[in-house]
């Protein structure tokens, strides 16, 4: 009986020992498997809205001339700032390509954007005073149509250059103020224009997502919408002999626009993508 105790314990005991080196073995490594994580999708139609300023720049010439000859008897330049804040909307579609993305947007705005200068003709009076003119600019609005290419430096974030067509409605305007025979101040107008001028825009931004459907941007545009040309206009102004005389002016424009927006894009559901 004795023995039979003894070797029971023998059989107990080695057991033991072996289940403690089974667990102290090292045992295998497995790799977790993959997490799937929702990444938004960019491709797609989307419409949305947009509000900015303006900086405009407008670059003037202006000559009067005989209208009896076509000489010029007076050429001076001017420049001056044509700000004002605008607003609008955009449609556009979006092509993903893994990181990449390619687009087409057509924008159009309402502006607010005017300014003025003034150019002194000096001495350019029968009796020797100054002639003034005021010339004026207003854009009343615009718009692009654009291609994009980008890059998404996140799922989320896109950084983008974008460029294509401009055209807008520019007006232009202002007078001409001198004496006449008797020392009397006449001012005339110029004959105001107001055409649909067709440019270029070029410029880049930053868009994000901040849903499945709505991104936001922050957007700069450089535009050029050319120059505009009026005149020339018979005046009563006597330069710098008493013989009838014409003003005539071209007006250039040139804006930076920055503006930030939002987009919903229809149809923008998660991606599931492996990390």
């Amino acid at each position: 009986m004795k023995r039979f105790v003894i070797g029971m314990a023998a059989v107990v005991s080695l057991f033991a020992t072996g289940a403690m080196a089974a667990d102290l073995a090292p045992k295998p490594y497995v790799k977790a498997p993959p997490v799937a994580a929702a990444v938004y999708g960019w491709t797609g139609f989307y419409i949305g809205g947009n509000v900015g300023y303006s900086w405009g720049r407008a670059s003037n010439s202006e000559t009067i001339s005989n209208l009896a000859t076509g000489a010029a008897l007076f050429t001076g330049t001017s420049s001056n700032n044509v700000n004002g804040v605008i607003g609008g909307g955009q449609i556009g579609y979006n092509w993903q390509a893994q990181n990449w993305l390619f687009g087409l947007e057509a924008d159009i705005q309402g502006s607010g954007e005017k300014g003025s200068s003034n150019l002194v003709c000096v001495g350019c009076n029968n009796d020797g005073t100054n002639i003034t003119s005021v010339l004026t600019q207003k854009l009343t609005w615009f718009g692009t149509v654009r291609g994009r290419v980008g890059v998404l430096v996140t799922p989320s974030v896109l950084l983008y250059g974008t460029g294509g067509l401009a055209y807008g409605g520019f007006d232009t305007g202002g007078s001409i103020t001198g004496n006449n025979v008797g020392g009397v101040p006449v001012t005339v107008a110029f004959p105001g224009t107001s055409s649909t001028r067709v440019g270029w825009t070029a410029g880049a931004g930053i868009e994000g997502k901040i849903s499945s459907n709505w991104t936001a941007k922050l957007e700069y545009l450089y535009m050029d919408l050319g120059s505009v040309s009026a005149g020339p206009i018979a005046t009563t102004i006597l330069v710098p002999v008493r013989t009838n005389a014409g003003a005539s002016y071209s007006s250039g424009f040139r804006d930076n626009i920055l503006r930030v927006g939002v987009n919903y894009q229809f149809g923008g559901g998660p991606v599931v993508a492996k990390y």
